[in-house]
């Protein structure tokens, strides 16, 4: 071994052996700002989906949740949040609410819907907001840890959106062919000939979760969008007492509703 070498192996050493090594609880802190960090990247683009008109009572009503995507004036929900309004001719009360925004909330209109997929954006007229970026949901294997944020019990904790961990349980069609004929219906008919897998994952989501964004941990990227009434409907119509399992629509639907747009 030459001079020049042993030097070199000699400083490598040093520099290896003088490097801080973490303990396992250092590394947990660690783990837990970097977790905490994405929390608060995560929650201003969070937005409550609902309606203002001076006559009701109470006069700002919750629906669902939305969150903001690129550009910062348009946000995704889901479809049924906002259906109920379009049968009853009722989205000129159409509204998002933000603890950044007037407390009347802001007017949102429908730019694009999906119904079978159950997907809709929407732009508002208040400010730009952040916004989160859309990732590619094909690339999601079972296991990748998520979390998903949005307000499960609509204005009883106020405009504090929540979030929610786990992991992506399962990734399987969204309707597999029921044992009992009676039980099929048209609808369910249109989506048996057009299955699509969907997301399911070990965390539980609650009606006013629908929409919430659901996002990887290791990227902070949307992979998907919660939806707790228009899923579990199809996926578990041939259970008498369907379970309290969370399921979400994969975040490429979204990518081609904006598209749509283009």
């Amino acid at each position: 071994m030459t001079r020049r070498v042993k030097i070199f192996v000699f400083a490598l050493l040093v520099f290896i052996f003088s490097c801080p090594v973490l303990s396992a609880k250092e590394k947990k802190a660690n783990e837990d700002d970097r977790f905490a960090s994405l929390i608060e990247t995560i929650k201003p683009s969070i937005v409550a989906v609902g309606t203002y008109y001076f006559n009701d009572i109470p006069k700002a009503s919750y629906l669902g949740t939305g969150f903001i995507i690129k550009g910062g004036k348009k946000l995704v929900t889901n479809f049924h949040v906002i259906s109920g309004l379009i049968e009853k001719k009722r989205l000129s009360y159409l509204r998002i609410f933000h603890k950044n925004l007037p407390e009347k909330g802001v007017k949102v209109k429908i730019i694009a819907k999906d119904e079978f997929h159950d997907l809709a954006v929407l732009s508002h007229e208040g400010d730009i907001l952040p916004a989160l970026k859309i990732g590619d949901s094909s690339n999601v294997r079972e296991g990748y840890r998520v979390v998903f944020t949005g307000y499960p019990i609509g204005f009883i904790l106020g405009l504090n959106p929540t979030t929610h961990t786990g992991i992506i349980s399962s990734i399987a069609p969204l309707i597999r062919p029921s044992p009992s004929a009676r039980i099929i219906n048209g609808e369910l008919i249109r989506h048996l000939s057009k299955p699509y897998d969907i997301f399911q994952i070990d965390a539980t989501a609650y009606p006013g979760n629908s929409g919430s964004p659901v996002c990887r941990i290791s990227t902070g990227e949307v992979i998907g969008v919660i939806n707790k009434v228009f899923v579990k409907g199809r996926k578990e119509h041939a259970l008498t007492e369907p379970t309290g399992i969370t399921y979400a629509i994969p975040s490429n639907f979204i990518k081609a509703l904006e598209k749509s747009l283009q």
